[in-house]
């Protein structure tokens, strides 16, 4: 998002503060710019994966991290009340350019992916970071022509948010979300998730990032057990970390992951 930065670091001027701003933006040029950016990573990664091999991935960022990035979430917020209307076509502008990518990204790049997905976090701890009505209304609304292209190319959908979303879980499945990654302990255990929706769509995590900070191998392997013993049976599992892996995640705590789950699964027996 030209301008953006917001999204990560609160202290950044946003890009879109008012009419004017959301009026000047270049909103055009975004799909021109996003494969001049990265249309060369997405050839590369086709051009040296392994015969066989295919990718989860997709374009980066969903509908609600891309509004935030240019406009900050407290402006947002404050938007939200003083101007309803320019609130709205943040969201509809940026389903719009999203989609447009996506349709690109689908068509010169989706033979690489065996499940094309987002990241867009809608959630904190203990609820959504704007209303569920508003979400639902603003931004899974304008998940479900991207879902639904995806679907065109026979293709599942993987959505990654964090926090908790339960409020909306019922309208993102309705969307077309195939699965759905990322899980804290402190929201709820990887057991309720599958048990409360592995029914109707695949669940990808699994381990806390801060049990891999913070157990030593035998703890570790004592929570991987304890996980894989509520879920192992279940259809639509993709075991790993709940959360994206920072530089200060051990790499023994990672690997052990990695050996604990392939143990369980039986692929060190002769």
């Amino acid at each position: 998002m030209p301008g953006g930065g917001a999204l990560g670091n609160s202290r950044i001027d946003p890009a879109i503060k008012t009419r004017e701003d959301f009026e000047e933006y270049p909103w055009e040029e975004i799909p021109d710019l996003y494969f001049k950016a990265n249309g060369k990573y997405f050839s590369a990664l086709r051009n040296r994966m392994p015969e066989g091999m295919k990718a989860v991935g997709g374009v980066g960022n969903g509908i609600f991290e891309c509004v935030q990035d240019i406009t900050g979430y407290e402006n947002l917020c404050l938007m939200m009340y003083d101007d309803e209307e320019l609130f709205s076509e943040l969201f509809r502008k940026a389903g719009e350019t999203n989609l447009k990518i996506w349709k690109r990204f689908m068509a010169e790049y989706g033979d690489i992916y065996c499940v094309p997905r987002f990241g867009d976090d809608m959630g904190y701890k203990s609820n959504t970071l704007l209303s569920a009505d508003t979400l639902r209304r603003e931004v899974v609304s304008r998940y479900r022509p991207i879902i639904d292209l995806v679907h065109g190319y026979q293709k599942p959908f993987l959505l990654h948010s964090c926090g908790q979303i339960s409020s909306i879980m019922e309208d993102l499945i309705g969307a077309g979300i195939n699965a759905k990654h990322s899980n804290e302990d402190q929201i709820a255990p990887f057991s309720w998730w599958v048990e409360t929706y592995g029914e109707r769509i695949g669940n990808f995590g699994g381990f806390d990032v801060d049990a891999l900070c913070q157990m030593d191998r035998a703890a570790l392997r004592e929570y991987t057990m304890d996980i894989l013993k509520k879920v192992g049976n279940q259809k639509g599992i993709a075991m790993g970390t709940g959360n994206s892996i920072p530089s200060y995640v051990p790499a023994e705590g990672y690997l052990n992951m990695i050996e604990f789950v392939r143990e369980y699964r039986g692929d060190f027996k002769s």
